[in-house]
């Protein structure tokens, strides 16, 4: 069943068109990754699926049963109140039908009157408080928030205490216990780290709704998904698999339109031909071929479709202007702290020519501050740092630092090499996609994306034969990643990273380096590799702190209470159910006296079978009654 049906969807903002003709269905259960250049429409559909944006043409049908979530409908309003106070907010109606029951049960005790109606208000609240997960909700709350990266600390602290990253777990949160069965994750990965989004995957995966992602995280995508759409030149097309799979498809796709457009204009091209020949002869008999031959060109041309282009991407490779040693980079027990505790210690390495080694570890271990180490930009407390012959070293830095924000992107690039002419910097930062007057925007305007587009194109002109790059992959959009990925695939000297990027480090590394507070881990491999030999990396995070005594005293009297009100409101429902079935048996019985069955054997023969079945309902009825008696 489809739980949203659009068809023919255009969307305009005054003469910019996003997207036209776009036409799919999401069905229950579909789980399916939404990729497309930035600024192609991915966020508007989202808009326009949740009412947010009305379309220009076309039509979006929900299925009357659909329930959306979307992460910017749980925006956290008072700040005042405990991280886990708050999410518990999607559970204000169970909450609320808790407190009924407490009232009632308080009131069923006290034997007051109107004892009838209370049990059956108690019997209905019961039931629906266990069909919605009332029983649960508390700890699913908690192990949400465990599992995006709190602690019991955090969990306790009121949300003006939180950083931005943790307001947006909490966003998060929400969205995913808010009973929706059609989720719209619009970069869900930003703000968390990989254990994190290791267990929103694990999640998703396990969850019953459907849900659609926006992500430029590949690895991430692969693991959620089983379906692809994508928006391109306007038009949304789908694909099945995941990202992985989505690639040979849309390669094949491609590769099968430009063949039929091909071949096509081949036959044009010599019907063509045979058209001019015959009209040079101009015979009766050639001009009725050359108009045979016009109307098989023009019933061609009507379905013709030229295969559109692919959006402009970074096309850019990574010279070395010199090779290094073999030996690049030699690390000894190195170490590093601000104030009284050290941040990592005793870090040893050795990084020889050639190499891509990517360095992991949790956040906060040290990792950035372990690059700036070797830089020189912060000085270790001990051991020794010793770079090889010619090395020549690049750093990207993820905070973008390092660029006078008053320049613009030209004089950046002008200041930084200038021997370079004006023409050549102006085609260098083509290739980046700054053409015309983009080269004069000011560092300060640009996004994220486009100031990491300059520190790659500096990368690429330094001609650095040992790069150390820092989360190189956080602002660009899928296809400026596959661009970086390819370069760094080619390039020929030595790579040091640090990246949270799964998709990147299984695609390049053949080393991971983990570095803990006491020193780096070896790792042989790539990503998966890592997974299979790390096991703490599995089980690292602390188990839930067992709860008090008082506390777990209160949750067995809650659950004891819960029961008995169940037991108890059962109980009066097997009273109905018995003098329900008495009644009908009384009724069966004096039909089986009645004329008309006691002279009709086959009559007589079915009213025997059913009496026989109702008596033995009522039978198991009386016996479940005498057992819930003995509790009251």
């Amino acid at each position: 069943m489809a739980i949203v049906t659009v068809n023919g969807l255009c969307m305009e903002f005054g003469e910019q068109k996003l997207f036209d003709g776009m036409t799919f269905e999401i069905q229950e259960n579909d789980r399916i990754g939404l990729i497309g250049v930035n600024g192609c429409g991915k966020t508007t559909l989202f808009k326009l699926l949740t009412g947010e944006y009305y379309q220009t043409k076309g039509s979006i049908v929900l299925n009357k049963n659909a329930s959306i979530g979307y992460m910017e409908q749980h925006v956290c309003r008072n700040l005042e109140r405990s991280a886990y106070d708050e999410v518990m907010t999607v559970f204000s109606e169970l909450i609320e039908m808790e407190r009924e029951l407490d009232f009632l049960n308080a009131k069923i005790s006290g034997k007051c009157e109107n004892l009838g109606e209370l049990i059956e208000r108690q019997s209905f609240l019961n039931d629906e408080f266990t069909r919605r997960g009332g029983l649960t909700c508390r700890a699913r709350a908690r192990s949400a928030l465990l599992g995006l990266g709190f602690d019991d600390e955090q969990i306790r602290l009121p949300i003006s205490a939180l950083s931005g990253g943790q307001r947006a777990k909490l966003q998060l949160a929400k969205l995913l216990l808010c009973g929706a069965n059609f989720l719209l994750l619009d970069e869900p990965t930003n703000h968390l780290d990989t254990h994190s989004v290791e267990w929103l995957e694990e999640y998703l995966i396990n969850s019953k709704c459907a849900y659609l992602i926006i992500s430029h995280d590949r690895y991430f995508l692969d693991k959620t998904t089983s379906k692809t759409f994508e928006l391109e030149n306007k038009k949304m097309t789908v694909y099945k698999g995941n990202y992985t799979a989505y690639l040979p498809q849309k390669a094949e796709r491609r590769l099968s339109e430009q063949r039929v457009y091909d071949n096509t204009m081949k036959e044009i091209n010599r019907l063509e031909g045979i058209i001019e020949q015959q009209r040079r002869w101009n015979r009766e008999k050639n001009i009725k071929t050359a108009e045979s031959k016009q109307k098989v060109i023009d019933r061609l041309s009507e379905n013709l479709k030229k295969p559109e282009n692919l959006p402009t991407a970074m096309s850019f490779g990574l010279d070395i202007k010199n090779q290094s040693g073999e030996d690049v980079l030699e690390v000894d027990k190195i170490s590093l702290g601000f104030g009284s505790e050290p941040l990592f210690e005793n870090v040893s390495m050795e990084v020889h020519r050639g190499e891509k080694i990517f360095i992991l570890g949790p956040n906060g271990c040290g990792k950035t501050s372990l690059l700036r180490t070797l830089l020189g930009q912060y000085h270790a407390q001990s051991g020794r740092i010793k770079y090889g012959v010619g090395v020549k070293t690049g750093y990207y830095d993820q905070i973008q630092t390092g660029m006078d924000s008053e320049k613009s992107i030209f004089e950046e690039m002008a200041d930084s090499f200038p021997a370079m002419t004006n023409t050549e910097i102006r085609s260098t930062l083509a290739r980046f996609l700054f053409k015309n007057d983009d080269v004069f925007k000011p560092l300060s305007t640009l996004s994220g994306g486009e100031r990491a587009k300059v520190l790659l194109t500096k990368l690429m002109l330094g001609k650095f034969n040992f790069l150390m790059l820092d989360e190189p992959t956080n602002h660009l959009d899928i296809i400026s990643c596959e661009a970086l990925e390819q370069a760094l695939k080619e390039y020929e000297g030595t790579l040091l990273i640090v990246s949270h990027d799964r998709y990147l480090i299984n695609s390049l590394a053949d080393k991971i380096y983990y570095l803990t507070p006491t020193g780096i881990e070896i790792f042989e491999g790539n990503y998966d590799a890592f997974l299979e030999k790390f096991k703490p990396f599995q089980t690292e995070r602390k188990p839930p702190e067992e709860q008090p005594e008082k506390q777990t005293e209160y949750k067995n009297k809650k659950e004891r209470d819960a029961l008995r009100r169940k037991m108890k409101a059962r109980l009066s429902k097997v009273e109905v159910e018995i003098a329900e079935k008495e009644n009908l048996l009384n009724d069966l019985n004096a039909e089986m006296n009645s004329p008309e069955v006691s002279s009709d054997y086959e009559k007589m023969l079915e009213l025997t079978n059913k009496i026989d079945e109702e008596q033995r309902k009522l039978e198991s009825l009386y016996s479940e009654w005498e057992e819930l008696s003995e509790y009251f």
